[in-house]
């Protein structure tokens, strides 16, 4: 394995047509796997008839792709130095491949929840690798333009999952959620494994030793060897979080019957998880900082000392509480309360959702000239307004106005993310790129539980109050939807408050943002 030339050498290389056609092959194959872990939000109840199965097995469809990707996602730092970007992206997209074919063949619940555990085991390979390729192959000048197109992977692949399984589910069986799906991801695969066997891109295979600028003050070291205390407390502790944060928000919408019952299920197995979660994710961060003084951590906690990601990770797990939260009730909203069908209600979302990604590098041109504040600050301010005026249009508007009030939220998130994704990332040295990203995909699958959990519980809760008060399903569930959006508007304008650090990262002459005083 050869070590990473210098960081000026690689940036150089950057604007190489080949290098840019490796990138968007990259970034392709991301969306791709990351599309799969919303893309089954409208197909739980086809599937439960389908296969005879009741709605918390069906949960596990989804709960089962987060569980696996918080359990790999913390690893994928010390993978991604021990064998290289292109071994790294062979194993993750023939992992996700042979999980389409065997979903898509899949003759019961028990095989089909293997391929979507197999799925997300290629997919948490996926976003490290693209987020480090990037922040290793282009320079600070272009990587705001860059990071704009990754972010149509990492933001908009999330949101647009639940509207293209409706538009599929209105014409095809749910087995074409696969059968679409698994040519492309092979033909990707075997697209990027030839382009990734290009020198420039294999000068580059690990971003250590000459890779670090000359100001870090961490030492970069090759991977040791894998410390398999810290693989099993990332199975207890991050499993222990999306498992408890997931199955309290499904459970709480399978039982809101009454408010007594959502209320006592929280003390049951989901919230023990949830403890059992935390205790295992803080044992987790104690021995990291232990090895980091000794030899090479699983994951390096080192990351958290730069303040320009800190920020950035803190803004994105609370902007993805509230977007998962809103795209989990949406589409239940559209067909319980709206009357819509599956097709409908996915596209209900749809136009939003390609709004978000044709702005991605609109967006990211505009960091690489005005930075982040000038980005975030508006685009947060815009959420919270966006979330508050769609909580009250569950009562009082029309269908027209979810679907404008979806784009301009949608706007609004492109504003967020790829600034944050960039000045986060960019505040990091070469050699914690990976790990920046590792911990960056276990944030965001620990915040899409947490958000999914909070609206879920809190619509469940008040469905139920509304329903023993004598009033209807249908609009026991809207007031309920309407609580849930609450709370997500309650989330984005925490977002637009920490907004405002941003105004205090500057891009600095040693190609970092960092956190002024």
């Amino acid at each position: 394995m050869t070590s990473a030339a210098p960081t000026t050498h690689t940036h150089a290389e950057s604007t190489d047509p080949h290098t840019t056609r490796t990138l968007r092959v990259l970034t392709v194959a991301t969306f791709i796997v990351i599309l799969n872990e919303t893309i089954m939000v409208n197909a739980l109840p086809v599937l439960m008839d389908a296969l005879s199965i009741d709605a918390r097995a069906a949960q596990w469809l989804s709960t089962g792709f987060m569980l696996t990707m918080a359990i790999v996602i913390p690893t994928t730092g010390w993978f991604l130095q021990r064998v290289g970007r292109r071994t790294a992206f062979i194993v993750a997209m023939s992992c996700f491949s042979a999980g389409t074919l065997l979903a898509a063949l899949a003759p019961s619940f028990q095989w089909l929840l293997l391929g979507r555990v197999i799925q997300a085991s290629g997919t948490a390979v996926m976003m490290p690798l693209l987020m480090s390729s990037v922040l290793a192959l282009v320079p600070m000048s272009h990587r705001g333009r860059v990071m704009g197109n990754v972010s149509l992977a990492i933001s908009v692949a999330p949101a647009m999952g639940p509207a293209i399984s409706g538009v599929i589910l209105g014409f095809a069986s749910w087995r074409w959620l696969f059968g679409v799906v698994l040519p492309i991801a092979v033909l990707i695969g075997v697209m990027g494994a030839r382009m990734l066997r290009a020198p420039v891109l294999m000068a580059t295979d690990v971003e250590i030793g000459d890779g670090a600028t000359a100001d870090d003050d961490e030492g970069a070291a090759p991977a040791g060897a894998l410390d398999i205390p810290s693989v099993l407390l990332t199975v207890v502790g991050f499993g222990g979080l999306v498992y408890g944060l997931s199955h309290i928000g499904g459970e709480g919408e399978a039982t809101g019957t009454a408010g007594s019952e959502a209320a006592g299920f929280l003390l049951g197995l989901p919230m023990i998880a949830l403890v059992v979660g935390i205790v295992g994710v803080a044992l987790f961060a104690w021995r990291q900082i232990r090895l980091q003084r000794r030899t090479t951590p699983l994951l390096d906690l080192r990351v958290l000392r730069h303040g320009a990601y800190l920020l950035s990770v803190s803004v994105m797990a609370l902007a993805f509480m509230g977007l998962m939260g809103a795209m989990i009730m949406l589409p239940m909203y559209f067909q319980e309360v709206r009357g819509m069908s599956t097709l409908e209600a996915g596209l209900m979302l749809m136009p939003g959702g390609l709004i978000m990604g044709v702005l991605g590098p609109v967006v990211g041109r505009l960091y690489d000239r005005l930075g982040p504040a000038r980005l975030v600050i508006p685009g947060s301010v815009a959420l919270a307004c966006g979330l508050g005026l769609l909580a009250w249009s569950t009562t009082h508007g029309p269908w027209w106005l979810f679907l404008v009030l979806h784009i301009g939220m949608s706007v609004a998130l492109a504003f967020i993310f790829t600034p944050v994704f960039t000045a986060g990332l960019s505040a990091l040295p070469s050699h914690l790129y990976g790990h920046g990203s590792a911990l960056l995909g276990t944030l965001q699958q620990v915040a899409a539980a947490a958000g999914t959990a909070l609206v879920i519980t809190v619509m469940s809760v008040r469905t139920a109050t509304l329903v023993a008060a004598g009033g209807s399903p249908a609009a026991s569930l809207g007031g309920g939807v309407q609580s849930g959006l609450v709370v997500a508007t309650v989330l984005a304008v925490m977002v637009a408050a920490l907004s405002f650090l941003f105004l205090r990262v500057q891009v600095t002459e040693s190609d970092r943002p960092v956190v002024g005083h």
